[in-house]
């Protein structure tokens, strides 16, 4: 199969600036696209007579008619020299198929899904709480997002109105979210890295949520020293990676 036969050309159909390197975008979605929650799509360029292609969680629903990212720039990074120009009827384009196991499903008991993330790693984490069945399927939602500066919690505006959403708002009580900020002070934030709210039971408490082998399942998602470092404090308070053949109770992915 030719390279010209695995993707399609997509329109950007809007962009939004949260700050000099914080940015979200739609583009339009082919009727054939599919993909879970959890997952990420292959975006990409032409460049010169190749093509440069990277990887990016989807934000947006599975029902959803566009496909939304969100993406934290990185300096001097070429992807995100590209992407700092896009604008409204640019083109992108799309690989055809969706990857990733980052998905919730994949546990196969579990009472409290908890979500932790740093910077853009909170995307997969938003297309899922979109999708009425995970908030069926779980008691609590615990979100942690990890930044350096409160200006960064680009989404909490979101997640406040989750509560007014037509298919998962009956269910919004579930979801316990908490702040972290690393270098600035946030009022109702934790200023401990992941790993430390972990060991030290600040994280537990600020979800008012005890942590357990039974009932809790962790996601981990965001740079991969935190995704290394937090399951390390995880394996150290008792609890296991979960594979298919032998469940347990921490998924990660790494986000960039």
């Amino acid at each position: 199969m030719s390279e010209i036969q695995k993707f399609s050309e997509e329109k950007v159909l809007w962009v939004k600036r949260h700050s000099p390197k914080h940015l979200t975008f739609a583009i339009s979605r082919p009727e054939s696209y599919r993909f879970e929650a959890g997952q990420f799509s292959r975006l990409g360029f032409y460049e010169g007579e190749g093509f440069i292609w990277r990887a990016y969680s989807v934000i947006s629903a599975e029902y959803a008619d566009t496909l939304e990212y969100f993406v934290v720039l990185i300096e001097g990074g070429p992807m995100s020299a590209l992407l700092d120009k896009i604008q409204e009827g640019d083109s992108i384009l799309l690989d055809k198929t969706a990857q990733g196991f980052f998905l919730p499903g994949r546990f196969p008991d579990g009472r409290d899904l908890i979500m932790l993330c740093t910077g853009s790693g909170i995307a997969p984490f938003l297309s899922m709480l979109h999708q009425p069945e995970i908030w069926q399927r779980f008691d609590t939602l615990a979100l942690a997002h990890s930044v350096s500066y409160p200006s960064e919690l680009v989404f909490n505006e979101f997640l406040g109105s989750l509560k007014e959403h037509p298919l998962v708002g009956e269910f919004a009580h579930k979801l316990r979210f908490v702040p972290i900020t690393t270098r600035g002070s946030e009022e109702g934030a934790l200023h401990f890295r992941l790993p430390e709210a972990l060991k030290n039971g600040s994280l537990s408490a600020a979800f008012d949520l005890p942590f357990s082998k039974e009932h809790s399942r962790f996601m981990l998602c965001g740079n991969p020293q935190m995704v290394q470092d937090t399951f390390k404090a995880l394996l150290g308070m008792g609890y296991a990676m979960h594979r298919n053949k032998i469940p347990g109770q921490i998924m990660m992915e790494n986000g960039f």
